[in-house]
C-alpha cells in the first residue's frame, strides 16, 4: 500500500503534464508562419493610361455667310481635299435676283443724280437736292457691293489641303447665317498632329496643361513619341462620358494617317504622399482599393483595406489605410484571417 499511492500520484502527475505538451503542440500549430516588411513613408507619381485617334490640330467649321437652300455638297465625310476645291454651294435663283434688284437701283440712282446735277447747273435744282441724289448713289453702290460679297460667299471652299471629319448638312436642306455645313481638319505644312483621348473624371482631374506623356501606335511599332497636354475639354462627351483631352504629338517627322489609334501614359506634375510597400503584400485589389495584413505587435495580424495610388514594378503606393500601423505581411497572406497569430520567419526591411 506504501507503493501503490505514490505510483498512482506519480500516474496522475504524469497524465496532466503530457496535456499540458500537447496544448502547447497545438497552439503553436495554430501559429501561421509569414514574412514581414516595414512599413515606410514614400512618395511618388500616378501615371495614367488612356487612348484615343490620332489626328490634326486644326479644326475648321465651314458655313455659308447668307442663308437659302443647299444646292450641292460635293464631298463625304472621310473625303481628303485640295486647298481651293469647291465644297458646297447655294441655289443662286434668289440670291442673283437679289443682285440684279441692287444693280437696277444702282442705275437709277445713277440718273436721279445726273438729273438732278444738270438742273442745279440750270440754277432750277438747289445745292441741297444735288446733294441728297449724290447720297442716294452712294448708298445704291455699297449695297450693290454688299450683294455681289454675299454671292462670292455662296460657295464654300477648302480653305487648307485636309479632309472632311463630319457633314451635317445635305442637298436641298435650308441653312441659315453662320451654321456649320462641314467639319475640316487642316492638313497643311503648319498643321500638328494630336492625339484626342477620353479620360475618367478622376483622371481628368489630376491631369493639367503641359503634363508629359509618351504615346505609341501600332503603325510604327517600337517607336516611342513624346508628346504634352495641351487641351483639357470643359464638359463631358455626352455619348460616352468621358472628358477628352489633346496631346500635342512630336513625330520626329513621321506621318501618320489621319484616324490612327494611339496609346498615352501620362505623367501628372502632383506627387502623391503615402506609404511604400512591396506588390507581394497585395492580397486583392479592385479598382484603386486592396486589401493587406498588417500588424504591429508581430504576433497577430490585422486585415485592413487600402487606397492604391499607384503600382510602378513591384512597388505600390498607398494612399489610406496603413497609416498608425508598422508591418505589413508579403508572404503567407492567403492562409490568414483577421486577428489569426502569426510565427515571423523573416523580415524585409525594404518595401
Amino acid at each position: 500500500m506504501k507503493v501503490f499511492l505514490p505510483m498512482s500520484l506519480a500516474l496522475i502527475l504524469l497524465s496532466c503534464g503530457g496535456g499540458s505538451t500537447e496544448k502547447k503542440q497545438i497552439n503553436r500549430s495554430n501559429s501561421i508562419p509569414v514574412t514581414i516588411a516595414a512599413i515606410d513613408a514614400a512618395t511618388g507619381i500616378n501615371t495614367i493610361h488612356a487612348s484615343g485617334f490620332i489626328t490634326t490640330e486644326n479644326e475648321v467649321r465651314l458655313s455659308f455667310k447668307i442663308s437659302g437652300v443647299i444646292d450641292q455638297v460635293s464631298v463625304q465625310e472621310g473625303q481628303q481635299v485640295r486647298k481651293g476645291q469647291l465644297l458646297a454651294s447655294l441655289n443662286s435663283t434668289e440670291i442673283n435676283a437679289q443682285v440684279k434688284q441692287v444693280q437696277l437701283a444702282v442705275d437709277k440712282a445713277q440718273r436721279d443724280y445726273q438729273r438732278a446735277y444738270n438742273l442745279y447747273k440750270d440754277s432750277v435744282a438747289t445745292l441741297e437736292q444735288v446733294q441728297n441724289s449724290k447720297t442716294g448713289l452712294d448708298i445704291a453702290r455699297e449695297n450693290l457691293e454688299q450683294a455681289l460679297f454675299n454671292r462670292k460667299y455662296a460657295n464654300i471652299y477648302a480653305p487648307a489641303d485636309g479632309f472632311i471629319i463630319k457633314k451635317l448638312l445635305n442637298t436641298g436642306e435650308v441653312t441659315g447665317p453662320g451654321s456649320p455645313v462641314l467639319i475640316m481638319r487642316q492638313l497643311g505644312s503648319g498643321s500638328k498632329w494630336v492625339l484626342r483621348a477620353g479620360v475618367a473624371d478622376k483622371e481628368y482631374a489630376q491631369i493639367e496643361s503641359g503634363n508629359k506623356a509618351t504615346i505609341t501606335t501600332d503603325a510604327f511599332p517600337g517607336k516611342l513619341f513624346n508628346a504634352v497636354v495641351k487641351k483639357k475639354a470643359l464638359a463631358a462627351d455626352p455619348a460616352s462620358g468621358s472628358f477628352e483631352i489633346e496631346l500635342l504629338m512630336d513625330l520626329k517627322g513621321l506621318k501618320p494617317a489621319v484616324g490612327m489609334f494611339g496609346n498615352a501614359i501620362i505623367t501628372p506634375s502632383k506627387v502623391n504622399k503615402g506609404f511604400g510597400i512591396p506588390y507581394e503584400a497585395l492580397l486583392e485589389a479592385n479598382g484603386n482599393k486592396g486589401i493587406v495584413f498588417v500588424t504591429n505587435d508581430r504576433k497577430t495580424v490585422q486585415r485592413v483595406e487600402v487606397t492604391i495610388a499607384s503600382i510602378e514594378q513591384n512597388r505600390v503606393l498607398i494612399t489610406d489605410g496603413l497609416s498608425g500601423h508598422a508591418y505589413v505581411v508579403i508572404s503567407g497572406s492567403p492562409y490568414l484571417t483577421d486577428g489569426a497569430s502569426i510565427t515571423i520567419t523573416s523580415t524585409n526591411n525594404k518595401p
